[in-house]
């Protein structure tokens, strides 16, 4: 599958789908921090991820950390920012780390939903798949890249396709960091904490990230992150 999409509908679907991540509405005012309703069906992604997985993923892990995140901001002075802004005013601060790790996995967990799709896969279009190619090489060897560090990461953690200053580049992250916290721009992104896969995979972590590269890694979205770069 290949993703066209226009500078103008990237623009609008970038802006769309990352302001979901800490936009809050006047019904949440009690929870300053709302968990965002995912993008797609919990079955929708099966067989790759199944419905059981994004239950307990969405349903338990995430909502724990939107959970903790808004008992640990009560009364502070990060209780009215937004969600991006707390993750990256609070990395690298030994005594705010409770507060980053739920912040940035609330964070990480809505882009990781938006960085899926049903019907993903396949191959970007247009000006990201030529970036992809310059810096990369070819796109395989970009998507080996991506699984080498999936794979690769030592327990916890997170793959990214980000970009930085005028090059994309594949990081890995442990726990709850994110190249959001240093300034790089997100585009995409694997969960390969456990939870992400374990009910489906057991240990075959390697199955698992090579099916969602395969078969429904979102580059309309990777597209739009791009974009707005």
């Amino acid at each position: 599958m290949s993703w066209q999409l226009s500078r103008r509908a990237a623009l609008k679907l970038g802006a769309a789908a990352v302001a979901s991540v800490w936009v809050r509405t006047p019904a949440a005012e009690a929870a300053p921090i709302a968990l965002p309703p995912l993008p797609w069906e919990e079955g929708a992604l099966a067989p790759v991820i199944s419905a059981q997985t994004i239950s307990f993923h969405y349903g338990k892990h995430h909502r724990a950390y939107v959970d903790n995140l808004n008992k640990l901001i009560a009364g502070t002075e990060f209780a009215d920012l937004p969600l991006e802004a707390i993750v990256q005013r609070t990395y690298g601060k030994p005594n705010q780390t409770a507060i980053f790790n739920n912040a940035a996995q609330a964070w990480n967990h809505t882009f990781y939903w938006n960085s899926l799709h049903p019907k993903g896969g396949g191959k970007p279009s247009g000006k990201l798949l030529e970036q992809i190619e310059r810096d990369f090489g070819s796109f395989d060897q970009f998507r080996t890249q991506l699984a080498q560090a999936a794979v690769g990461q030592f327990g916890s953690g997170w793959a990214w396709l980000v970009k930085n200053g005028n090059r994309l580049e594949v990081v890995a992250t442990s726990n709850a960091d994110t190249p959001l916290a240093t300034g790089k721009k997100p585009l995409l992104t694997i969960d390969v904490w456990e939870h992400a896969y374990y009910l489906d995979y057991q240990n075959r972590r390697a199955d698992y990230v090579n099916a969602v590269i395969e078969k429904l890694l979102h580059w309309e979205f990777a597209a739009a992150q791009f974009a707005s770069a």
